[in-house]
């Protein structure tokens, strides 16, 4: 048996490896993408100067590709994706 140190209680093989694994999975977010809460409040303008690599998290951040092309394609990409007109 093995004992949890954070009640002292001895708790069996089985039951420490399934406490083992859920922690594991907490801490590498095993679900894969999840939708970040608030929307992206960016003008036009401000894709039209962002970097490139902001441009890349940005596109990430959401789950979209970012090998899509040269930074003007990825400006475009994200204006479509982002901007309600």
């Amino acid at each position: 048996m093995a004992s949890n140190s954070a009640t002292g209680l001895k708790v069996s093989g089985h039951h420490h490896q399934a406490m083992v694994m859920k922690k594991e999975s907490e801490k590498s977010n095993t679900c894969g993408f999840q939708m970040p809460l608030h929307y992206p409040r960016y003008k036009k303008e401000d894709y039209e100067k962002m970097p490139e690599w902001k441009l890349d998290c940005l596109l990430k951040e959401y789950g979209l590709p970012t090998n899509i092309g040269d930074v003007n394609k990825k400006r475009e990409f994200a204006m479509g994706a982002f901007l309600w007109t």
